[in-house]
């Protein structure tokens, strides 16, 4: 699935069964959530803190993509193309940055 079909499959899923989407700060304050729930599984699991009982069964994927649902969910009622805007940005940053790393020690 493109992003362009992500983004429709999620308005056909506010459509279908949501009443509305939330206002743009409403879903701001929600991704931020959302990526501090991939923020604490990525600390605990993979960083330097214990990882609680409760924490143990939280599944990265699931979290990820509630990031990328409320990614898209903002895009749509911004009026952002997202694949579009992906795809230039992935131009960008192969020109800018194609050998902007091999020279760095600390990733050899």
């Amino acid at each position: 699935m493109n992003l362009q079909h992500a983004q429709k499959a999620v308005d056909d899923w506010i459509q279908e069964h949501g009443v509305r989407y939330f206002n743009e700060l409403t879903n701001m304050a929600q991704l931020t959530e959302e990526v501090g729930e991939v923020a604490r599984i990525i600390a605990r699991r993979y960083g330097e803190q214990s990882e609680k009982e409760s924490d143990i069964s939280k599944d990265l994927g699931e979290e990820l993509a509630d990031v990328v649902f409320v990614v898209l969910c903002l895009a749509n009622q911004t009026g952002v193309d997202l694949q579009t805007a992906f795809d230039a940005k992935m131009k960008l940053k192969a020109k800018r940055d194609h050998d902007r790393h091999h020279g760095n020690e600390k990733l050899k």
